[in-house]
């Protein structure tokens, strides 16, 4: 039986966080695969953001082990359902397919419900992140086709640009 907790981020959480962000196939829905400045400042926000609210991307520990990151946040760009709560998560590859992702992902949502009294969360992700979708799906968010959006943060022409939206409502 494993044990899943949300947490904050500690400092050793750094090098398992980067190597996460630094694998091509973890990466494989984002532009690029993160350096270890940018995923060391990525884990600054993402505590910085939890000190000051409350709530945010928390760690992913799996019996003591660092796993990867779930939880609630505000976007850093402006599009046609913004402003908004998003969930998002990522976790390390060893992790894929054990069940871990929903549980704590499902952990945020009910804390977004009931802790934060939100009335919706959303979700994206690329169009062709069939393995982000499920879980979305599994976690009950349901597609919104009218919302689907070119992701603002992604370049013109890039083959990852063009996003599908999620909602769930409470």
């Amino acid at each position: 039986m494993k044990s899943i907790k949300l947490r904050s981020w500690r400092p050793s959480d750094l090098d398992p966080y980067a190597a996460m962000n630094a694998d091509e196939e973890v990466m494989q829905y984002f532009p690029a695969p993160m350096t270890r400045a940018e995923s060391e400042a990525s884990m600054k926000r993402a505590q910085e953001h939890i000190d000051k609210h409350g709530w945010g991307l928390w760690v992913v520990d799996v019996d003591g082990e660092f796993a990867g990151f779930t939880g609630l946040q505000t976007p850093r760009f402006e599009a046609n359902f913004t402003p908004c709560i998003e969930i998002g998560w990522r976790l390390a590859r060893k992790f894929w397919g054990r069940g871990i992702a929903f549980e704590a992902a499902q952990s945020a949502v009910v804390f977004g419900f009931n802790g934060l009294g939100l009335l919706e969360i959303l979700s994206w992700t690329a169009v062709g992140n069939a393995r982000s979708r499920r879980l979305m799906e599994r976690l009950g968010f349901v597609r919104d086709p009218d919302g689907d959006f070119d992701h603002p943060l992604i370049p013109e022409g890039h083959p990852l640009r063009q996003h599908v939206l999620y909602r769930k409502r409470r």
